[in-house]
């Protein structure tokens, strides 16, 4: 429990160094498959001088989306993206991959003007095992964030919550004896129940909370004689 408690204090204070020289610090929750808008809270007049940086993993280099307003076509998702007129980052049909630290950087004439902008994408994902009448199927939640900083460690520090809701938006717990809610850590959680034939078309949702305030879902239908559908 203490090694646990030590690595926890260990990211918060990685989190803590990294946001040094950042203007602000902005949390985007977003559920994967949704569009979404970083927005870019150092903005000058016309977009020209904004560049945005992506970071998903420390030891790994950062790259670069936008330079001086324009789209580089070079990066792997260049045509899920585009940049706002307020100079925001839009990221279309988000995945789990597109989590992590993106910064809003101003260049005038080849100098940095100020601190950068930075926001944390977080992104909410559902995945299951196969479905199918009569068998258990296992629902897996999870919250996808900047690799660096343990999630875990975050999640808790912050007051956030991930837990499963039925059609009804009540939560569900193991006390209801038709479901198994495991979560290993703070940043996923699985559902484990057998499926009936009156499931069909059954909803079965995974909110993610902040301060008891919902930041985004997912939600998981049943498709006995089709496929899962996920939105």
């Amino acid at each position: 429990m203490a090694d646990k408690c030590h690595l926890c204090l260990l990211g918060l204070i990685f989190l803590s160094s990294l946001l040094t020289g950042l203007s602000e610090v902005d949390h985007v929750f977003i559920s994967s498959g949704e569009d979404v808008r970083l927005p870019c809270n150092n903005a000058l007049p016309d977009c020209k001088s904004t560049h945005w940086i992506y970071n998903r993993f420390s030891r790994s280099p950062a790259v670069e989306l936008i330079t001086g307003g324009r789209k580089k076509t070079d990066t792997e998702r260049h045509e899920r993206l585009s940049l706002g007129s307020d100079c925001s980052l839009n990221i279309k049909s988000v995945t789990k991959e597109d989590c992590g630290l993106y910064f809003c950087r101003q260049y005038v004439n080849g100098q940095q003007q100020g601190t950068d902008a930075g926001v944390y994408l977080h992104v909410l994902h559902v995945s299951s095992s196969e479905i199918s009448a009569g068998r258990s199927v296992t629902l897996f939640c999870q919250l996808y964030s900047y690799a660096q900083v343990s999630c875990d460690a975050w999640i808790r520090s912050e007051g956030n919550d991930l837990f499963w809701v039925n059609q009804a938006g009540v939560k569900l717990t193991n006390s209801d004896s038709r479901y198994q809610i495991s979560a290993p850590d703070h940043c996923i959680i699985s559902l484990t129940t057998t499926i009936l034939n009156e499931d069909h078309n059954r909803e079965w949702r995974c909110n993610i909370t902040h301060r008891d305030q919902v930041q985004t879902s997912v939600s998981y239908t049943v498709k006995i004689s089709g496929e899962k559908t996920i939105s």
